[in-house]
């Protein structure tokens, strides 16, 4: 993607000028980002896909007694007359793989980023109250109408003791009825209310925000596992020592230390200990990079492989025509040298023709392409068709 090209999805903007100006900044409304949009599913295909077991949904509503919801499958929804209710289906793009592409037309934004494709659809009056995200997300109108009502206002201050995080004090700023086609990006912390005119459909597209109090868990955890790992290996590299020269794991010893009278006071040697083990881990930006690869790759529970029916050994016949295209599920990224699938490492490295793969989540079977995968590479890429994690998509 040309990141200094005009785009009609971002209302003529580059998506350079976008993240400099807007991105967690300030909302952006774009009338007819997609113009003529028609989505992929249809409210029906939606009611359908929601009574599955591995789609997660949620079907909230507004009566007398004030806001409900309840969690999915379902096999029965309220009728299409009733008015209130919305119902959510989470994570489509990856059930469907024309609402997976439309996720990539966002990848001018980091893939470490970019989280899911959310559909709602709702009756008239329906929605979820007025509210504010920790994330970005763009609002994409899908079929029908809604009228969303905005707020940069401090106060987020939530009703108690309702199933839902509804604002108690939601002041509306600006107002926009957005029809088919139109795009609203709303960046964190912008308070937001919408509502269905009719029956509609919202294509929401998420972003990951992750706490920095989360990725530094994350880290300290990956850290201690392979503190635990070398010790293992260290103990069975002695192991294969005679007995008289084993050396087991390092534990903490107080060996020497004297009598106590006051038992239940934590010894200054075993605090000194505990912070001496923390300073012994080595934080850099390899460690950091593989959290964050693993992590960010990791597949979520309802991710489903198909492999195809033709079986494919890139190791004695390279193709020359076609695509290999990576699944709609499958997760993909690199840095330096590190490649990173589906929470995994993998053990061709981040080579260019690699990098691209990743990059354009497909790569055209040419004599040159042949050329440049070396037998690792073409041995990992034949285990990935083999899982369903690529395709060979002829005429590509």
């Amino acid at each position: 993607m040309n990141i200094n090209r005009p785009l009609a999805l971002l209302g003529g903007l580059a998506p350079q000028t976008f993240m400099r100006h807007y991105w967690q900044r300030k909302p952006l409304l774009v009338r007819q980002a997609i113009p003529g949009f028609q989505p992929n599913l249809s409210i029906a295909d939606i009611k359908q896909l929601v009574r599955r077991d591995e789609v997660e949904s949620r079907l909230i509503w507004r009566d007398r007694n004030g806001w409900n919801m309840k969690s999915g499958p379902f096999a029965r929804l309220p009728a299409a007359r009733a008015p209130n209710w919305t119902l959510l289906a989470q994570s489509v793009d990856l059930h469907d793989d024309a609402t997976a592409e439309l996720l990539r037309q966002f990848r001018f934004i980091s893939d470490a980023r970019l989280d899911d494709a959310m559909i709602s659809i709702a009756t008239d009056g329906g929605g979820v109250g007025p509210h504010f995200d920790s994330y970005d997300v763009f609002l994409l109108q899908a079929h029908g109408k809604r009228r969303w009502r905005i707020s940069s206002q401090k106060d987020l201050t939530l009703e108690p003791d309702l199933p839902l995080k509804i604002l108690k004090n939601f002041q509306a700023e600006h107002e926009y009825l957005l029809e088919p086609g139109d795009l609203l990006y709303l960046p964190p912390h912008i308070a937001h209310d919408g509502v269905a005119v009719g029956n509609c459909m919202t294509i929401s597209i998420g972003f990951r925000a992750p706490t920095l109090s989360f990725l530094a868990q994350g880290l300290l955890e990956q850290a201690s596992e392979q503190i635990a790992a070398d010790a293992s290996g260290a103990v069975n590299a002695h192991a294969q020592r005679s007995p008289g020269d084993f050396a087991p794991t390092k534990t903490y010893s107080d060996v020497g230390s004297p009598a106590t009278a006051t038992p239940a006071r934590l010894p200054d040697l075993m605090v000194k200990a505990t912070l001496d083990a923390i300073e012994k881990i080595r934080f850099d930006e390899a460690k950091a990079g593989q959290f964050l690869g693993l992590w960010l790759t990791e597949l979520p529970p309802n991710a489903y492989f198909e492999p195809d029916s033709g079986h494919i050994d890139l190791n004695s016949n390279i193709p020359v025509t076609g695509a290999l295209v990576l699944d709609r599920c499958t997760r993909l990224m690199y840095r330096d040298k590190q490649l990173f699938i589906n929470g995994e490492v993998s053990l061709a490295p981040a080579l260019k023709i690699l990098r691209k793969l990743a990059d354009t989540r497909q790569l055209k079977c040419t004599a040159a392409t042949a050329k440049m995968l070396r037998k690792r590479e073409a041995s990992v890429l034949t285990n990935w068709l083999r899982e369903g994690w690529l395709h060979y998509v002829q005429g590509q």
